[in-house]
């Protein structure tokens, strides 16, 4: 286990970011609402050398904390959390991973805080164009030097939290439970942390600003925070802090009052039903509540990018007597279909198929929940098609329902159109996806290799060739992938080259 906090520090720190980024900030306020955190208990302070207006005037937040930390008497036990690889072009927000950029940001930081030691450095988020292997062993150069003494990562999936524990000795990481979206709890990236050690940080524990002011219109959190003689925003952050130990919930504020008020949930401890209501509303770490089981009952599904073939699996089960549930037909969002999925089972529905993208654990989640509810089983197909020959199937499909490669225009029309499938679409679903595991709650998960079978009738190169010659804006390029599983056919086909200044 990681030491960090000792047992008699708050888990609710301050989380400072809006002290800097708004149009009408005021120092003045944010100095009293830094030392009334600190006068109700709060040591962790997280701040960040981008909390700022613009790239002019990075580090104000870290300049703004270290005078608030120097002028209170209680400033010096606080433990500073900052963060670095991310620029602010023109006020936007621009994860910069490179290893010379964080040490950069590291000393300009140290500065910034006028010398104070950085108690732990956190990557703000991975950058998509440098290998996060990179951006982490940056990190841990740091350690080894001696200029931080811990350092996290912060808005990472499962997959890239397990490639960081092992390039760096990582203390913590920075994700979003709350409120807000219960994702990080869904795609597993808090459990993961918390079995290997980590402590988890928990920033807009109330869902940021906006969602923030719903609190109060929330039945479910109205209903907790009675039972508690509390508000739903204390009783958001109690729950936060029940789910484990190594829990720190980071509320933003800029009043003194607010600050306060979010130290007061520290003291709030759940019963049993309170504890229920909020993990039915906000999560849960625990294992998925089951009915009994229903022998005859099975939910099968198939997970795997775009093109991979999921619809034709689907439609022989069909065959078999599956009813299928596939958002493409239906319409609606993945939570939609396993409500629909619960209805089915319900109803007393044995076999069910879902055909959907399914990338990663919290889209998967929802279904395996709703078949424990009702005692059915999950098996899992997940379809290991080649990243070529799901393009190849994304541009047969076009081309069948729009008998042409479409441009940008075309391809914006019909969002969620899987005829409409933009070029770098399948390369960002591969870096996403999550491969099931069997802790998600699946029964079996069975492994589908591709494989693609003739179609008699079908020139599907000839085809393309004529399609080609429709889409005067671009030049499309095709490429050939050595050791492709169908020779002689396009890989990475759609590769936009445009023709008119100002198009990316």
């Amino acid at each position: 286990m990681v030491d960090w906090l000792a047992g008699d520090e708050s888990r609710i720190g301050l989380g400072c970011m809006r002290l800097s980024t708004e149009q009408d900030r005021d120092e003045e306020k944010a100095l009293a609402t830094v030392h009334a955190a600190l006068d109700a208990g709060a040591t962790v302070f997280d701040t960040g050398r981008a909390y700022a207006l613009d790239d002019g005037e990075r580090g104000h937040n870290e300049r703004l904390l270290a005078r608030a930390l120097s002028s209170h008497p209680l400033g010096g036990r606080a433990r500073l959390v900052t963060k670095c690889g991310m620029a602010r072009p023109g006020g936007a927000w621009r994860a910069d991973g490179r290893a010379r950029s964080i040490a950069a940001d590291c000393e300009e930081s140290v500065r910034a805080l006028g010398g104070r030691p950085i108690d732990l450095l956190l990557l703000h988020a991975p950058d998509p164009r440098v290998p996060l292997a990179t951006s982490v062993r940056a990190l841990a150069s740091l350690v080894e030097r001696g200029r931080v003494r811990r350092v996290g990562v912060c808005n990472v999936n499962r997959n890239q939290l397990n490639e960081a524990l092992e390039l760096a000795p990582l203390t913590a990481v920075e994700v979003a439970p709350g409120a807000g979206d219960d994702e990080v709890l869904r795609g597993g990236v808090v459990s993961l942390a918390l079995e290997r050690g980590l402590w988890v940080l928990a920033h807009a524990p109330l869902g940021g600003p906006v969602r923030a002011g719903r609190l109060a219109r929330d039945p479910a959190l109205g209903q907790a925070a009675k039972r508690l003689g509390a508000t739903p925003a204390q009783a958001v952050l109690a729950w936060l802090l029940a789910l484990h130990p190594r829990v720190v919930a980071l509320p933003g504020a800029r009043r003194p009052e607010t600050a306060r008020d979010s130290q007061a949930a520290a003291r709030i401890v759940l019963d049993g039903e309170t504890r229920a209501l909020l993990d039915e509303r906000l999560g849960s770490l625990q294992p998925l509540p089951r009915a009994p089981a229903r022998a005859a009952a099975e939910v099968v599904l198939i997970a795997g990018i775009s093109g991979a073939g999921k619809s034709t699996l689907a439609a022989r089960l069909a065959a078999q007597g599956y009813a299928r549930l596939n958002r493409d037909e239906r319409g609606g969002t993945l939570a939609g279909i396993a409500a629909a999925l619960e209805a089915r089972l319900a109803a007393g529905a044995t076999r069910v198929v879902l055909d959907n993208t399914y990338l990663t654990r919290a889209s998967r989640h929802t279904v395996v929940r709703a078949a424990a509810r009702h005692g059915a089983r999950v098996r899992c197909l997940w379809l290991e098609t080649p990243l070529a020959e799901a393009q190849r199937n994304a541009i047969e499909r076009m081309l069948e329902a729009h008998r042409a490669l479409l441009g940008p225009e075309g391809l914006s029309r019909g969002r969620g159109d899987p005829t409409r499938l933009a070029p770098r679409v399948l390369l960002t679903q591969v870096r996403q996806q999550d491969r099931p595991e069997a802790d998600e709650g699946f029964h079996s998960i069975e492994r589908v290799a591709f494989e693609r079978r003739p179609e008699a009738g079908r020139d599907w190169p000839s085809r393309w060739r004529r399609s080609r010659r429709r889409v005067p804006r671009f030049s499309i390029g095709v490429s050939r992938v050595r050791g492709s599983s169908s020779p002689g056919y396009p890989a990475a086909a759609l590769r936009f080259r445009p023709r008119r200044a100002g198009f990316r």
